[in-house]
């Protein structure tokens, strides 16, 4: 088991939508970036729906993202993990981020999207009991993962379910 430890959000102060994973994989551990691994389809889509293209450098990926209002941050702030794999996490060995802290810090999120099905699970086991009613507000949806591990869906119908992030505010 390796010790892992996550990045720091990407996120500007008016931004509205908080897309959450769970833990870098080994190749954005390597290259220090949010969804790095060339399969992952994260930046496809962020380019489809934003223009923030694989191909642009990754500084200027997370300058779009922040210019419309899309933070990316993880569930967990550390733990141990054999490859990359979410099912190969040791739950004993879970540190999450602090999201209280976080909301309160940027009041403008109102909706949350979780990447794939780990992101979400550990979010509402560890993070959602946590939260007091101030953070009443904010809506979640969970979202197809962008992992090239999740092969179930191509990226056009990836794009088409990510859309949603795109929609104003319900509540």
């Amino acid at each position: 088991m390796t010790d892992i430890r996550g990045f720091a959000p990407i996120v500007s102060r008016g931004a509205q939508v908080l897309i959450l994973g769970s833990m870098p994989s080994e190749v954005s551990l390597l290259k220090q970036q949010y969804y790095g691994h060339p399969s992952n389809a994260f930046w496809p889509i962020m380019g489809a729906l934003f223009g923030a293209f694989p191909d642009l450098d990754y500084e200027r990926r997370k300058a779009i993202l922040m210019e419309n209002k899309v933070a990316v941050w993880d569930v967990l702030q550390s733990c141990q993990r054999q490859g990359s794999l979410d099912s190969n996490i040791a739950w004993a060995s879970i540190k999450t981020n602090d999201f209280a802290n976080f909301f309160s810090e940027y009041k403008f999120i109102r909706r949350v999207f979780f990447n794939g099905g780990m992101a979400e699970k550990v979010y509402k086991k560890y993070i959602l009991p946590s939260l007091d009613q101030r953070f009443a507000y904010l809506e979640y949806q969970r979202l197809p993962s962008t992992s090239p591990a999740h092969a179930s869906l191509n990226l056009a119908q990836k794009i088409e379910a990510w859309k949603v992030i795109k929609q104003p505010v319900v509540k």
